[in-house]
């Protein structure tokens, strides 16, 4: 389509005549000057109308559907459209005696919202929720509107990582191998050859070829650059323990900025499907938990941005200074620390040569695809382990997990253990290790250690996935605040071991509860020396260490 694209698309659907009517009078009264609002009669109306919109490349923003429709209902409705439009906000609407459905709706389609009907009035019962919902639509790129195309090698390290920063960072966009047709009329149309991988081509036509992760954010939507100099809160790191001050810090009335070094989520954001939070009983995926909290913090004005690395830390009178890697600073009253961990590497003899060809740390949803009908072997015995597990079992001819115990029941849930010794391509190997790697430009075969007898054997492997240790990113903070022997933050009542107070420490009180050695530095998370390592405590310790930063700051 050329010239001006068209005004995106709201759709209303309900079968009841006048409910039709009223319910689309009331949306084009607010938004008809910059929204085209579509009208069904019908799911199959809908449907069709949808699939319309795809096919001559409109972006659809919202669908609003009556839930007691005959043929289908309004939940199966909003299933298919997510499936053409899987950005699309969607509204069930539903009668008082029906909430029941539309609350199960929230897991079974990630509904984002449902009204009671009758609305009236619309101010204060129906535009408050469209509002919300268009504006955090706008804020999301469309991959019908503006898709961004990737040209690379599977074996290519610098592809996964261009591909594994995008994915984590939910930003949509198409694969396209090099060896095929359409990757090479992109690497010609840019003058390239299959060798100059990847290749990145923005929803604007801009050719970035190997792009590091800040140009690629900077292109892609992602915010980088502070929009001030000073803030109440700066949080960093954005896991569940970080998402989660940020939305109670903005919440509750503070400049708030969150500060990413790769991509939201952390590791959490990484599992493929997490069944064991509170409100999900069907389970929910790491990133989608990631969206929603990062739609939540952008809406209660918080900032977000991607790729600032955080070097340094220290007081400046009442303010706390963070620098960045290339000589930047932020300032704030108060810090957050929700850094998380990171996976261990795994040393053994030939594996460094294949990080990002055969070799991956977490990025169980990047390559999944890539494994179908593959031998896919996996290093772990937590939850991120068992997670992928299942995960790539609906990929890969057969999974197999290795640990170093003689079983999974040590380190992993129970529901998660149940599920694998239910799943036939499952394999778990006890007591044993990878004691090497070997392949001609990426991972061919791996090299397996009994941990008893120490016996060896070599078996043919493309992919090996590694959920090991935590190791927490803290270097930086090691001649700033207290830390453990392991270099997780101390805080608290483990700060104040025989009688002592930290060094430097100045204040008459002791540090609150989640306080490091330095005033108005809190930690949250895992990266807190003792936390409880698992999603929802984190985002507890988060909304926590907000509060304790509104106390540092009313006595200040």
């Amino acid at each position: 389509m050329g010239g001006v694209a068209a005004n995106p698309v709201i759709l209303t659907v309900d079968d009841d005549p006048a409910v039709s009517r009223a319910v689309a009078r009331d949306v084009r009264r607010r938004y008809g000057e910059r929204y085209r609002v579509v009208r069904a009669a019908s799911p199959e109306d809908a449907l069709d109308a949808v699939r319309e919109l795809k096919l001559r490349g409109e972006r659809l923003a919202l669908v609003l559907a009556d839930y007691r429709m005959p043929r289908m209902d309004g939940i199966a409705l909003l299933e298919a459209v997510m499936d053409l439009f899987p950005l699309a906000r969607r509204v069930l609407l539903t009668a008082y005696a029906d909430t029941g459905a539309a609350i199960e709706a929230i897991n079974v389609v990630d509904l984002d919202h449902y009204l009671l009907k009758p609305w009236s009035p619309p101010e204060e019962n129906l535009y408050p929720v469209v509002d919300g919902l268009l504006e955090a639509w706008l804020a999301t790129p469309d991959p019908a509107a503006s898709e961004t195309r990737v040209v690379g090698h599977r074996w290519s390290a610098p592809s996964f990582a261009v591909r594994d920063f995008l994915t984590r960072n939910l930003v949509p966009y198409r694969w396209l191998p090099a060896d095929e047709p359409e990757g090479g009329r992109l690497l010609a149309a840019a003058g390239l050859t299959p060798q100059d991988v990847p290749l990145v081509v923005t929803a604007d036509g801009k050719s970035l070829v190997a792009p590091d992760e800040a140009a690629l954010a900077a292109h892609v939507g992602l915010s980088t650059s502070p929009a001030a100099d000073f803030y109440d809160l700066v949080v960093v790191g954005a896991g569940p323990a970080g998402l989660g001050a940020a939305v109670y810090g903005a919440s509750e009335g503070l400049r708030t900025v969150l500060l990413e070094r790769q991509a939201a989520g952390g590791q959490a954001g990484q599992s493929s499907r997490i069944e064991n939070y509170l409100g999900f009983p069907d389970g929910v995926s790491g990133a989608q938990l990631t969206d929603r909290a990062r739609r939540q913090a952008l809406r209660f004005g918080a900032e977000i941005l991607s790729t600032r690395e955080v070097t340094g830390l220290e007081a400046a009178g009442s303010g706390r200074v963070l620098r960045f890697g290339d000589g930047s600073t932020i300032t704030a009253h108060a810090v957050v620390l929700a850094t998380g961990v990171s996976y261990r590497r795994l040393d053994a003899p030939g594996l460094a040569d294949f990080a990002g060809a055969g070799l991956f740390y977490g990025s169980a949803t990047t390559e999944a695809m890539n494994c179908r009908d593959e031998e896919v072997y996996i290093v772990g015995g937590a939850n991120s382990a068992g997670q992928a597990a299942v995960h790539f079992s609906h990929y890969a001819r057969q999974v197999h997990l290795l640990v170093r115990g003689p079983d999974l029941r040590r380190s992993m849930s129970h529901y998660l253990v149940q599920q694998i010794e239910g799943i036939g391509n499952v394999a778990v190997h006890p007591y044993t290790e990878v004691a090497g790697g070997e392949g001609d430009g990426h991972l061919e075969r791996l090299v397996l250690r009994d941990t008893r007898s120490g016996g060896e054997r070599t078996v043919e492997a493309a992919s090996l996935f590694v959920f090991i240790g935590a190791e927490p990113r803290t270097e930086w903070l090691a001649d700033v605040v207290e830390r453990d022997p392991r270099g997780f933050v101390l805080t608290g009542p483990d700060l104040l071991s025989g009688g002592r107070r930290p060094a430097g420490w100045t204040l008459h009180r002791a540090p609150y509860h989640l306080e490091s050695s330095v005033p108005g530095v809190f930690a949250a998370g895992d990266v807190r020396a003792d936390s409880v390592k698992r999603v929802a405590s984190a985002v507890g310790e988060g909304a926590m260490a907000v509060s304790l930063v509104h106390r540092y700051l009313e006595a200040q």
